[in-house]
């Protein structure tokens, strides 16, 4: 076996569409070869533009997913950020919503009105008995991560986004057709110009082709199904539906193996953080200041979220979510999803029962197959009894 490195990224350099057009043409001619590679390479760049205009007419356009490019990108709202990470492929690096700035001034306050109420109750609850864990730096992101659930999900962020020529170009088709579409839900036109503003900053880059932009296959966005839920199902593959927060749902996009869609809930309801359930003051207060929010969709809001994949992902999703560190919404959810898989494999005598039964017992630490090399401390976390 031979390797040979034939493109690859290089930091800070911008290669030319005409660049990534030549690779995907090379690469075609891959399929046919008499030779070798670098036979293609050696061609007349006549051949070339002829593979090139041929694979782009008769829709051959996979080969021209062999080019990348890294988009950064600045004062992007986070629905549309979670839209394109809802899109395979991508890889993407954004900035944590414990460091955004808002814009509004009522958010501001409301965001770091509660930001003290979880840093005082946190510390009451948890720091004497678990200081080791429990640091004030340890405490203070926790307070960020649960106060972030009163931002909007139109608040601007920052993200770098890498995705293939071809699927840029995707991406670029099924926005423009959303933009044009009737009767959309409130959400979808608060989206609008921003998904403007993204297609009209992609014009500009002068990577959008003509071809590769048909969509002929007529794809669509995949992040918001409305009027729509899937039948649950457990088995070998899965699909399931729970309300969650989108803070929540940002969180699970990061499992790529696995396809989420969400649709909007007809009345408004909160992620209540489990901290403040005890308290029937402190969660009216809550759900008081997440209504006052609620016409700029706060990433507290809950929406149907339904879940598709396969039994070993799922168990991929359990070795990061079941784990004092993940995020407590999350967290809590897989296991919900987990009790509900095992019960269904068991029902129908599944011989993967006995297996998934196994992850049933606490935190990741607990798995026949992990071994933490950072133990947290933290008894209530690997029970998953915690509330924080």
């Amino acid at each position: 076996m031979k390797i040979d490195i034939v493109a690859s990224t290089h930091p800070n350099f911008i290669a030319s569409k005409e660049e990534f057009d030549n690779l995907g043409g090379h690469s075609a001619g891959v399929c046919y070869m008499p030779g070798n590679y670098e036979d293609i390479l050696n061609e007349p760049c006549e051949k070339t533009e002829r593979r090139i205009k041929q694979t782009k007419d008769s829709f051959h356009h996979s080969v021209y997913d062999h080019s990348s490019l890294s988009l950064s990108i600045s004062d992007i709202p986070k629905a549309l950020a979670m839209l394109l990470n809802n899109e395979k492929m991508y890889s993407t690096s954004e900035k944590s919503a414990r460091y955004t700035k808002m814009i509004l001034k009522e958010e501001q306050e409301l965001y770091d009105k509660w930001l003290e109420i979880y840093k005082k109750l946190i510390k009451e609850k948890y720091q004497n008995k678990f200081p080791l864990f429990f640091t004030d730096s340890k405490i203070e992101k926790l307070a960020q991560e649960n106060a972030r659930y009163l931002i909007s999900v139109f608040t601007p962020t920052s993200m770098i986004y890498t995705t293939t020529y071809r699927q840029l170009n995707l991406i670029y088709a099924f926005l423009k057709s959303e933009i044009g579409r009737e009767n959309q839900s409130i959400f979808f036109t608060e989206l609008v110009p921003a998904m403007n503003d993204f297609c009209s900053a992609i014009e500009k880059c002068n990577y959008i082709d003509d071809k590769l932009s048909q969509n002929d296959k007529n794809r669509e966005q995949s992040f918001l199904k409305q009027g729509y839920t899937p039948e649950e199902h457990f088995g070998d593959v899965y699909a399931t539906t729970y309300k969650g927060s989108f803070a929540q749902l940002a969180q699970a996009q990061r499992h790529r193996t696995l396809s989420y869609n969400i649709s909007l809930l007809d009345t408004n309801e909160f992620y209540i953080p489990p901290i403040i359930r005890e308290s029937k003051s402190l969660t009216q207060e809550w759900e008081n200041d997440c209504e006052k929010q609620a016409h700029i969709f706060p990433q507290g809001m809950l929406v149907n979220i339904s879940e598709y994949g396969k039994f070993d992902d799922f168990v991929l999703k359990m070795l990061e979510r079941k784990c004092t560190f993940a995020q407590l919404e999350i967290n809590q959810q897989t296991n919900e999803t987990l009790k509900k898989y095992v019960n269904e494999l068991k029902a129908s005598n599944h011989p993967r029962a006995t297996e998934l039964e196994q992850y049933t017992k606490g935190s990741r630490c607990t798995f026949p197959n992990y071994t933490c090399k950072t133990p947290c401390g933290f008894k209530d976390g690997v029970t998953e009894e915690r509330e924080i």
